[in-house]
This record gives C-alpha cells, sequence and structure tokens, in this order.
C-alpha cells in the first residue's frame, strides 16, 4: 500500500481504504493460500518527520488443518495495525512490507479447523489399546544361589 505524502494534510490524519493483491504476501501454496485480496482501512498521518498509520488488515486464507488434512477457510483480521515511517526526502511510503508482516505473524503454525470453536474436526482417533499386563515374575537373584548347594 503505496502513500503519497500529498494525500496527507499535514498534522491530520486521512482514513484511506485499499484492497491489496495477496501476491506480495508470498505464501508457501502448499500450505496457505490467500482467496481474497488484502483489505487495508488506515487512518494515516504525518508527524515529526514521519508517517503513522494505525487501523485493520482483513485477508481470507485457506488452510489444511494439521489434525483431518481436510482444507479450510478463514478469515484473519490484524485489528490493531501500527507503522511508524521515517520520512527521508520521499515522496510516498510503501507499507506493504509492515503489512505483510503483520499477516504473517497472525498466521498459526498449526491450523485447525476446529479453532474458530464452532466448526468440529472430522479427525477421531481411538487410542492406543492398553499394553496387556504380564505378570512375569522375575527370578531371584538369589534363586540361582539356593540351587547352589554346598558339598559336605
Amino acid at each position: 500500500m503505496k502513500i503519497h505524502l500529498r494525500q496527507i494534510p499535514q498534522d491530520t490524519t486521512v482514513h484511506l481504504t485499499d484492497e491489496l493483491d495477496p501476491a506480495f504476501l508470498e505464501l508457501d501454496p502448499e500450505e496457505a493460500t490467500a482467496i481474497t485480496p488484502v483489505h487495508c482501512a488506515l487512518d494515516v498521518g504525518v508527524s515529526g518527520g514521519g508517517l503513522f498509520a494505525t487501523g485493520r488488515i482483513t485477508v481470507g486464507i485457506r488452510l489444511t488443518c494439521v489434525k483431518c488434512l481436510n482444507e479450510f477457510d478463514t478469515t484473519f483480521v490484524v485489528p490493531d495495525f501500527a507503522a511508524q515511517v521515517e520520512l527521508d526526502g520521499r515522496e510516498s511510503v510503501d507499507l506493504t512490507p509492515e503489512i505483510r508482516e503483520d499477516i504473517l505473524l497472525v498466521l498459526p503454525t498449526h491450523p485447525r479447523c476446529d479453532a474458530d470453536g464452532r466448526t468440529k474436526c472430522p479427525a477421531t482417533f481411538r487410542s492406543a489399546p492398553a499394553a496387556p499386563l504380564t505378570e512375569e515374575v522375575e527370578p531371584s537373584t538369589w534363586s540361582a544361589l539356593d540351587q547352589i548347594k554346598p558339598k559336605k
């Protein structure tokens, strides 16, 4: 999301919304696939030689459940996105790296389809059968000695 500094009046904030192509997320297609554009709703301002942005980021992503191995769709929200970029004479600021980083931080490392609490994962696992109890009686260490009879 590129922001031209001329869009922003000094010492005020501007509310900007944008939908970004999710290709910039560079997700591994075997692990996750973006199914919607990345929606950004940010309040952006310039103050003290820097640009600040706060707001909300939303993206729909298809993941594979680590328990049942089925794909499922879910929406990830970064509710409190915040970025501060120092201005160094540029005319525009690109917030794409900061947005990418915050989205990658909310993705689960072990996604489960029942993480929302409403969905029931179809995977069921039976508990392992209990090991049969064997009552092997170990011979006493003294029994070998008991068999040795001293000769008289």
